[in-house]
């Protein structure tokens, strides 16, 4: 069975304009990620790793060139409809969590649902079993404070699935984790992507990126082959 991308990047460019100085960011990035794949994306420092990692995710635009999710073109889409097509189609988990401090782990898991429109009980029901798939049945009431990094880290990844997204978009998920608390997140990526979850990984650890499944080089804006 012939594999589907659901991720094509067509000669994509990005560039900032400072008064009379260019900064390019991105020189021609061609890739295609498919349904399915776990992909590591790795690259030193101001490479572009991370623009690319906010194009893919929908929270940047290319300057050119062209992005086309599940065969549609996003490239240069309205604000609102980048919206809607981001909270549908990526989950996203942040190396610093970024969940609401004063809300409980049921109530940030939930968030994405909200935006989505899904009605209250059925999104209550979700949160919980997704709660639960992370080890976290018993921590539904707590709030951040009041949880482990990689506690908070599983509710991240619990709410980044609220919406049943096709891609994870993972950046640096184990940056702020202990070595124990990265090895929990990362088994539950691979078991994730083992049933069916296109995983896209952002990292500068080796030994993270060495348990994806391809491994994407990126340096001074272009792909390292």
């Amino acid at each position: 069975m012939k594999k589907v991308p659901v991720i094509q990047l067509k000669d994509i460019r990005k560039e900032y304009h400072n008064l009379d100085v260019v900064t390019y960011v991105l020189k021609g990035i061609t890739l295609e990620i498919f349904e399915g794949d776990f992909v590591a994306i790795t690259g030193p420092s101001g490479s572009g790793k991370s623009t690319l990692m906010n194009i893919i995710g929908l929270l940047d635009t290319p300057t050119s060139g062209t992005y086309l999710l599940r065969g549609k073109n996003v490239t240069n889409i309205s604000e609102r409809d980048l919206a809607r097509t981001r909270n549908k189609e990526i989950g996203f988990v942040f190396q610093s969590f970024n969940l609401l401090s004063r809300s409980t782990s049921l109530e940030n898991v939930m968030l994405p649902a909200i935006y989505a429109g899904m009605k209250g009980e059925a999104r209550k029901e979700r949160a919980l079993k997704l709660l639960g798939q992370v080890g976290l049945g018993e921590r539904i009431n707590n709030k951040p404070n009041q949880l482990s990094g990689g506690q908070q880290q599983r509710v991240a990844i619990a709410r980044s699935l609220m919406n049943d997204p096709l891609i994870i978009l993972a950046d640096e998920p184990t940056g702020n984790l202990d070595s124990k608390s990265g090895e929990d997140v990362m088994n539950i990526l691979d078991t994730l992507n083992k049933e069916g979850k296109t995983i896209v990984l952002i990292t500068h650890e080796p030994n993270i990126a060495a348990r994806a499944k391809r491994i994407i080089h990126v340096k001074d804006g272009l792909l390292n082959t």
